[in-house]
């Protein structure tokens, strides 16, 4: 209990030292429950499943860790630098995307100057992944934009050594090609931890209205040419089976006309075979029957009358048709 004294007319009051004695005890508790709390909030961790974790102790790399919850030492003697290693990372040149999703153009970025010396604007983008956080984190101090520098001296370097025409219509997936290979030979030497994952050429213009316009009839007649050879090839394909089948139709009527034309052959010559074996057996005999069979296919309803009187000479005389032209 308090106790009070008097000193002239001031009353001088003293603490109960029991009292004392449990507020320090109260206060030691509260101090061991909060750092016993800072101990337990900063012991632990979580990474999920499309990061990981780069642990440093006092500011050297001692781990890395996957998904999962894991304990490090307390009070930031520990730190953890956690990394999207699933994600696809965008890096834009020659333009910029904004909140709102309109783009602005970076002229210093895209404005470039083709083999055949002509000046293109030439907007990219590039799609990597990080594979290596460590790399990522330390190898450099920003590894975005080391990939970026490096991708527009890569860049320039392709358009530099195609022509315009390349550029601007048909050969863009070509120059993306060696675009790729050449950042990828490049990265190795850098070893930042990302890797290229695509670069696609965004949009690519002329410098000016009229090149422009002069670029886009180029385009639209190669169009048309493309069309017009598609159309030719659907009528090549719809032609096709009727001229096959009609060629096949001329083939088989040749096959016939020629089997039948053998069949024939084959028939005169075994026939003139046969009468040259009775003409062997009877010579004058099988004269005779030829020339009447020759007479009358010639002379076909007609009367004759043979005269052999004078030996090999043989008269034919058609006297029926005398007389009766005589009648008349």
């Amino acid at each position: 209990m308090n106790k009070s004294s008097f000193n002239g007319s001031k009353p001088i009051r003293t603490f109960d030292p029991v009292n004392s004695k449990k507020i320090m005890k109260w206060i030691f508790i509260g101090t061991i429950v909060i750092f016993v709390l800072l101990i337990l909030a900063t012991s632990y961790y979580t990474v999920s499943d499309k990061e990981v974790a780069v642990v440093t102790t006092f500011g050297s790399v001692t781990n890395t860790t996957e998904a999962g919850v894991h304990f490090k030492l307390p009070f930031g003697i520990q730190k953890i630098h956690r990394v999207n290693v699933e994600g696809i990372h965008k890096i834009e040149l020659g333009y910029v995307t904004n909140e709102d999703g309109s783009i602005s153009p970076i002229e210093d970025e895209s404005k470039m100057i083709s083999g055949d010396f002509n000046i293109v604007n030439v907007d990219f983008f590039i799609e990597y992944k990080i594979i290596n956080a460590e790399k990522y984190l330390y190898s450099s101090d920003n590894p975005e934009s080391v990939l970026k520098m490096l991708a527009q001296s890569q860049i320039r370097n392709v358009i530099g050594s195609s022509n315009v025409d390349l550029v601007l219509t048909d050969g863009r997936e070509n120059i993306e090609i060696a675009v790729k290979d050449l950042i990828i030979n490049e990265l190795q030497a850098y070893d930042i931890g990302v890797s290229i994952y695509t670069i696609k050429i965004q949009d690519s213009d002329p410098p000016t209205d009229k090149v422009r316009a002069a670029f886009k009839a180029v385009e639209t007649a190669k169009q048309d040419s493309e069309t017009a050879e598609n159309n030719a090839l659907s009528y090549q394909e719809q032609m096709m089976p009727k001229a096959d089948a009609e060629a096949d139709k001329l083939l088989q009527n040749a096959e016939y006309l020629k089997q039948s034309r053998i069949n024939q052959a084959k028939e005169e010559v075994a026939l003139f075979e046969a009468m040259y074996e009775q003409y062997i057996l009877n010579t004058e005999m099988t004269k005779s029957r030829m020339y009447y069979e020759t007479i009358e296919t010639i002379l076909p309803g007609v009367k004759l009358y043979i005269d052999t009187s004078d030996g090999d000479i043989t008269k034919v005389l058609p006297i029926e048709s005398f007389l009766d032209l005589g009648d008349k």
